[in-house]
């Protein structure tokens, strides 16, 4: 366990500081996959994730170029993502842009102000695809265990949310935080998370909603990007980010970010070996311990992220042929019916320029 007192030093913070309205951050964005198919390659099948279109984040001037036609289609959980596939495809490397401009707000809730209420039968049932678990999300007698001693008699979900989040924080540490010594999983995975108590943003929200879920509040992962303050105008991959959002009656979803809360604890120190790799971990930097970022990051949301879609296992449009897709934060590509890995057969490269 950690070995500082989050709980007493929250005390201090009854509520991080809310700016008048939200702030907006405008970008302009490269999103690249290079692609390098292998010799003897019939047909390659490619979707890419754009920026969704939603009440905090605008898209103007969306343009795809490709070597061969594209089409927008919208897979299981409603994202909308760019299709293209290509028929005897050359072996030399050959890339697909993305281009658009993005205007986002900064996502405040107040729902650190609301009591929360149990779920009605029709809306454990409407939302029951949010309180099952997914390949990487577990939900099994540990699992169960753990939500329970954790959340103990606490009957508001949003109460019970907040228990969870404090206790992760807690217990699990960020792998950049270390890196001689913790690494994070490739998939996102509650059983690395809860195992190793380490890894990236993907095993932390793993974790995180698996104990959610199995404490009756329905969650949902997002993916997304950061665009990093100090790479604004660089030739630097911006990499991706998630969160969840989890659903409470009465209030609806509500954003928080247990992952990025945990640089802000400021219960580590920073070296040659893990400081560049903390402060890249944010989205604007990192100057040592904040704990009103920590709380803040419980409801709220920064501005400068962009989201590619929602869900995990998700069945594409047209359908993969590869079973379900884990999540779609860049691109995902198949060769003759078989999943091509990244790294191996594709990369991708997000650059942007902030427009002040």
């Amino acid at each position: 366990m950690k070995k500082f007192s989050l709980c007493a030093a929250l005390a201090i913070v009854a509520t991080a500081s809310m700016p008048a309205a939200p702030r907006t951050a405008t970008f302009e964005v490269k999103h690249e996959i290079k692609i390098a198919p292998p010799a003897g390659a019939n047909k390659l099948r490619l979707w890419i994730a754009m920026p969704q279109e939603e009440s905090i984040e605008r898209v103007r001037n969306f343009k795809v170029e490709a070597p061969a036609p594209y089409r927008i289609e919208t897979d299981s959980e409603g994202n909308k993502s760019a299709f293209i596939e290509i028929s005897a495809p050359k072996t030399n490397a050959f890339s697909i842009v993305e281009t658009f401009t993005l205007a986002r707000d900064e996502q405040i809730s107040d729902v650190k102000k609301h009591n929360g209420k149990p779920l009605s039968a029709a809306q454990q049932k409407a939302l029951s695809k949010y309180l099952a678990p997914n390949q990487h999300v577990i939900i099994d007698d540990r699992i169960r265990a753990l939500a329970a001693k954790i959340v103990g008699d606490e009957k508001d979900p949003i109460a019970a949310a907040r228990k969870l989040y404090d206790w992760t924080l807690e217990n699990i540490d960020y792998w950049v935080k270390d890196p001689a010594h913790k690494k994070a999983s490739p998939v996102g995975s509650t059983e690395y998370c809860l195992t190793t108590k380490t890894g990236n943003c993907t095993d932390f929200h793993s974790l995180w909603t698996s104990l959610a879920r199995a404490s009756g509040i329905p969650t949902r992962m997002v993916y997304g990007s950061f665009f990093k303050k100090e790479l604004d105008g660089q030739d630097a991959d911006q990499s991706y980010h998630c969160w969840p959002e989890f659903y409470t009656a009465g209030f609806g979803w509500a954003p928080l970010d247990v992952a990025v809360a945990d640089i802000f604890v400021g219960d580590f120190q920073t070296t040659p070996e893990n400081e560049k790799l903390v402060r890249l971990t944010t989205a604007d930097g990192y100057a040592g311990a904040d704990i009103a970022k920590v709380d803040y990051y419980f409801g709220n949301i920064d501005e400068r992220r962009v989201t590619w879609s929602r869900g995990r296992d998700l069945t594409l449009s047209p359908k993969q042929d590869a079973g379900p897709v884990n999540m779609l934060a860049k691109a995902y590509v198949e060769i003759d019916g078989k999943l091509a890995a990244e790294k191996e057969v594709w990369t991708r490269k997000l650059t942007f320029r902030e427009v002040k």
